[in-house]
């Protein structure tokens, strides 16, 4: 029997499905500044995990395409701002003191793999092309994918990265286009979305032609990620981050519990 490993929080701060700003889609909010990048109780959890990631499946979580190498060192640069001023973090030179006590030397030559060792948020790097009329994904630390694979998405355009999801339609595709278009440096945006798990484990990737199974028998967690897109200044990559959330579905309250049901 296949092992997961159960990292979930004690509450969950977003709820999708119950609130007006996140159920009408596209449900998109202004992130508050110093509010992109999140540490919760789960973060000592999240970190070991992605640390263990990082360490024995790095082709699986790592993808960095060599012309992305500047926006990638950019956002370990934005990433070490961000959490300068939250608390636990405390940085010494070329390295940094995480709040669940590990110590995390900042590697400029893997930008990524350092980011993915500091914060529990995935990032991902999309990056307009010369030629191009849409964003492609050029690099990403993607410990925690939510049913979908890197190494299927990485260099492909939005339009095929989303290609399993019936509902984008080419009149979607355009929408999101405009939207990445118009991402404003210094104004972030987040969503959320919420998903039924069988199984409560944080990385579940799973090929396009391997749907996920509805959960419908046995115990359930329910997972929900808070999505952002940040435009960085320099070399205009925009970058998608994902920060995921776990609480067993039964540790819910009977309306909510019905509403997803």
């Amino acid at each position: 029997m296949q092992r997961f490993r159960e990292i979930c929080q004690r509450d969950l701060p977003i709820r999708p499905w119950a609130e007006d700003r996140t159920r009408r889609l596209p449900g998109l909010n202004p992130v508050e500044p110093g509010d992109w990048l999140r540490v919760d109780d789960a973060y000592a959890a999240q970190m070991g995990y992605r640390e263990a990631l990082l360490a024995d499946r790095p082709g699986a979580v790592l993808a960095l395409d060599e012309g992305a190498r500047p926006a990638a060192e950019e956002l370990l640069d934005v990433v070490l701002d961000e959490i300068a001023g939250k608390p636990g973090f405390v940085r010494d030179g070329d390295q940094v003191t995480c709040p669940d006590g590990r110590v995390v030397a900042i590697d400029r030559a893997a930008p990524l793999a350092t980011c993915g060792r500091l914060v529990q948020e995935d990032l991902v790097l999309l990056e307009m092309r010369p030629g191009r009329d849409e964003h492609l994904l050029t690099g990403a630390v993607l410990c925690f994918p939510a049913s979908w694979t890197l190494a299927e998405k990485f260099l492909k355009s939005l339009t095929l990265i989303h290609t399993p999801v019936p509902s984008y339609s080419a009149d979607l595709a355009r929408r999101v286009q405009r939207l990445f278009d118009g991402l404003q440096v210094g104004r972030p945006i987040w969503r959320a979305n919420n998903l039924i798990y069988g199984n409560p484990d944080l990385h579940q990737p799973r090929s396009e032609d391997d749907r996920r199974e509805d959960a419908a028998d046995g115990p359930r967690w329910l997972r929900v990620e808070r999505q952002c897109l940040r435009r960085l200044a320099e070399s205009r990559a925009v970058v998608f981050s994902i920060h995921s959330y776990v609480v067993p579905f039964e540790s819910l309250g009977v309306e909510d519990q019905a509403a997803l049901a």
